[in-house]
């Protein structure tokens, strides 16, 4: 699963996503209620810059709330799961999204002696092979404003160690496609990263 992800806003792709956001017109929607966060630790129910299509079809960033709001919010969807689930099927179809980040948080989920789960270090991971961390998501509209949930799959060998979860992540000449309305989602999958570099935070 993925509950924490950073944002480095120093780094060149970053920087230009921030300025994008800055001055988006969908700031003024959230006015006062939540400060967009555009750098540092990304937390469920913050607004955060997020990739979209705007209604002439073309890449732009948007602030979106991480989270469906519900019962309890809902900041995950399984890729497995989401083509069916009444809460994603429409926007598995036709609102997805990727969340920029520099790397993502996970913490080392474990059995004790008496079979309880517990959880232990908390790792930062990101691609083996360097660059963006482009975490793929679903997005809907609330109250006007747009929220967010990142998809998540099985975990790569090489960190399943950690967590049997990790978000869904494609190197960035796919993230364009992935967003288009018109893409078949199911059939990107097989170019999702698996291999990731971690250490200890």
């Amino acid at each position: 699963m993925c509950c924490r992800y950073y944002v480095d806003d120093e780094t060149p792709e970053m920087a230009e996503i921030v300025r994008d956001v800055n001055s988006s017109p969908l700031l003024k929607k959230w006015g006062d209620d939540r400060e967009l966060k555009t750098h540092g630790e990304i937390r469920p129910a913050d607004v955060a810059p997020v990739l979209a299509t705007d209604r002439n079809g073309a890449v732009s960033v948007f602030p979106m709330k991480w989270g469906y709001s519900g019962r309890s919010l809902l900041i995950n969807a399984r890729v497995e799961t989401a083509a069916v689930r009444p809460s994603f099927r429409e926007d598995w179809v036709r609102h997805r999204c990727i969340a920029p980040a520099s790397w993502y948080f996970e913490w080392e989920h474990f059995q004790d002696e008496g079979g309880r789960v517990r959880t232990g270090n908390r790792y930062a991971l990101s691609p083996a092979k360097g660059g963006m961390t482009w975490l793929c998501g679903l997005y809907r509209i609330e109250g006007g404003r747009p929220a967010f949930v990142i998809l998540t799959r099985e975990a790569g060998d090489g960190i399943r160690f950690i967590h049997d979860r990790m978000p869904l992540i494609l190197p960035e000449d796919v993230t364009e496609e992935w967003i288009r309305p018109g893409t078949d989602p199911e059939a990107l999958l097989d170019s999702a990263l698996t291999d990731m570099k971690f250490e200890k935070r």
